[in-house]
């Protein structure tokens, strides 16, 4: 038995190893100067300005020198700038390597709340992790070719969601407010809520035109026709499960209720992390919450 434990245990960490190697780093221009950068975890948005390099979230860190080398063919000035987006590990887990590398980190008031309270609770306090610029409802950059404007959104996919828009480059990064083609994650247990959810994306919407690229959290670069896809599925799935509510369907009745998600299920929308039961469940949890 101790020889299949330890079989499995090497197993498991040379699947990981793999992963961690497999994780190929690309960048996707959107105007001159404004880029997108997947790998594994939160898409980041990159800027080149006169200051260096502007970048909204960054990922994991051991994905960190990957980032970096692939930033350096952009500008030869360091990373200076890093606005959050929100919390979860996979947008700000970069965020020590690049305060060590010089740049400042931005985010709303409650990412560094969050933060730090999941610190505490490990025992250890990691300050260099940690936004050192906080924003309440919203923040203004200006820089010599663009202008930025930072706004947060309230209790969507959690309680310290931005939205970064590009005026000039007309480009706008949500973070994962907006899961392009796939069925969002709401961080209940975070301040997030499936009807702040789709006022993010009203919010959105109001910010951009027929011409804006937008950035998605996760999922591949995406229109305002895309966008307004994604509010017509959370509008539509959520009014489903308000009326089993209203009808008196109990919590197991609406996560077994294939019909509430089967238009979008069609089209792959639960093929990604959140699967359709989860979200139907998520769905339920928020519109019931005494909160």
């Amino acid at each position: 038995m101790k020889k299949i434990i330890v079989a499995l245990s090497l197993f498991s960490t040379f699947a990981l190893q793999a992963q961690q190697k497999e994780v190929v780093i690309t960048l996707q221009e959107l105007t001159p100067d404004i880029q997108m950068l997947t790998g594994q975890g939160g898409n980041i948005g990159v800027f080149k300005n006169e200051k260096g390099l502007f970048i909204i979230d960054d990922q994991f860190a051991r994905l960190s020198s990957k980032i970096l080398t692939k930033l350096k063919p952009i500008s030869d000035q360091p990373v200076t700038m890093v606005v959050n987006t929100h919390f979860h590990g996979d947008h700000t887990g970069g965020n020590e390597n690049m305060s060590k590398q010089g740049a400042t980190i931005f985010a709303q008031k409650n990412v560094r709340k969050r933060m730090l309270n999941n610190q505490k609770q490990k025992g250890q306090i990691n300050k260099s992790s940690l936004p050192v610029i906080t924003f309440e409802e919203g923040l203004d950059l200006y820089f010599e070719n663009e202008n930025i404007v930072v706004t947060h959104v309230h209790n969507a996919h959690t309680d310290g969601d931005a939205l970064v828009y590009f005026a000039q480059g007309n480009v706008l990064h949500m973070g994962d407010t907006f899961f392009n083609g796939r069925y969002p994650y709401v961080d209940l247990r975070s301040g997030g809520s499936i009807l702040g959810y789709i006022k993010a994306s009203e919010k959105a919407l109001v910010l951009i035109d027929d011409e804006t690229k937008i950035i998605p959290g996760h999922g591949k670069l995406a229109s305002k026709k895309d966008l307004q896809t994604f509010l017509s599925m959370l509008k539509t799935i959520t009014e489903n499960v308000q009326k089993e509510i209203t009808k008196g369907s109990s919590e197991q009745d609406i996560i077994n209720n294939t019909k509430l998600t089967e238009v979008y299920d069609k089209k792959g929308y639960g093929d990604g992390f959140i699967s359709s039961e989860r979200f139907r469940k998520t769905i339920y949890a928020s519109l019931t919450s005494k909160k």
